[in-house]
């Protein structure tokens, strides 16, 4: 087959996480046979560079300052150059806010189709087969192409990045298209300690901890156990706690070794954020909860006397 293009994102001068991810799905496809790895990135050489030490093949840096705006406009140009230097028949995205608005005008630009928020992809009879999420979570579909090249949009969290990269050539490209769309600010939530996304441990609260002040026993329980805090919709909903930490299908997609859902009933779109997790333990009075069935360890007991019991215990470890 042709190839892969990935297309990379970058934040604060360094490769963002979903690059990574996104890399490591294409190293799959190509052990399957799709062809060799290039990775477009809007930047410059340097973070090519990186796309090379991260396990891309082949990396293009896209150095027009009009990408910047990050707009599925100023990019389809770009992308439609790196895809005739490269000549790929499959392109991945993240389902990241560019990937949502890129994949789509990408497949209506380029006359093919788009699978989006797959948590899977495959080489199958020698074409692309995506798998992704359908009816909240509860359900898996799988999608084949008919047209090339084949675009899909992949799910954080569904890859994990390379472990080492090797050599590969780097070269650039200064196309973009022109947006109607004017980017006048943008804001940054809030933040202290480990990204909920990448931490190893993950104590998320429902709306049945009653009141958000309960939320502090979490964020203790989460500090000792190196991890973050997330929470449930309803609870972000009601205003207790910030909607940047809401794991869920319309938040964030979380895959820690630890999951400690709190209060949480598990609806199906808070289980398509967290259905990775390793290990799942439910704290919950209902013994007939969702997230108590699909958990491996479950405590069927009010959290009020668990969650102290259980800071108190791990206080003593050594």
């Amino acid at each position: 087959m042709a190839g892969i293009l990935v297309i990379a994102e970058a934040v604060d001068g360094a490769l963002a996480p979903i690059s990574g991810e996104l890399l490591g799905a294409a190293k799959k496809l190509s052990g399957e046979g799709a062809g060799n790895v290039t990775a477009l990135i809007a930047g410059n050489e340097a973070l090519a560079q990186q796309l090379i030490a991260a396990g891309a093949d082949n990396a293009i840096a896209a150095t027009n300052g009009a990408l910047a705006s990050g707009t599925a406009e100023a990019y389809v140009p770009a992308v439609q150059a790196a895809l005739a230097q490269s000549g790929a028949d499959i392109v991945l995205l993240g389902q990241t806010s560019l990937g949502r608005d890129l994949g789509p005008a990408l497949a209506f630009k380029l006359g093919t189709a788009v699978a989006m928020d797959c948590v899977d992809v495959t080489i199958d009879g020698g074409k692309l087969r995506a798998t992704r999420s359908a009816y909240g979570g509860n359900a898996r579909a799988e999608v084949g192409f008919k047209s090339a090249p084949a675009i899909a949009t992949v799910k954080a969290k569904s890859f994990d990045a390379p472990t080492s990269g090797g050599g590969g050539s780097v070269s650039s490209i200064d196309v973009a298209g022109d947006s109607r769309v004017k980017v006048v600010g943008t804001s940054k939530a809030e933040s202290t300690g480990i990204r909920l996304e990448d931490a190893p441990v993950v104590v998320s609260g429902g709306r049945g901890l009653g009141d958000p002040s309960n939320f502090a026993m979490l964020e203790e329980l989460a500090t000792l156990l190196k991890g973050a805090t997330g929470a449930s919709r309803a609870a972000c909903d009601l205003g207790w706690y910030p909607p940047s930490q809401q794991v869920g299908l319309t938040g964030k997609t979380v895959s820690p070794g630890l999951y400690i859902a709190v209060a949480i009933s598990g609806a199906s779109q808070h289980m398509a954020g967290m259905a990775g997790s390793k290990n799942i333990v439910a704290i919950n009075k209902d013994a007939d909860a969702n997230m108590v069935k699909v958990s491996k360890f479950a405590i069927i007991e009010d959290y009020k006397k668990v969650i102290p019991a259980l800071i108190e215990e791990i206080k003593k470890l050594p």
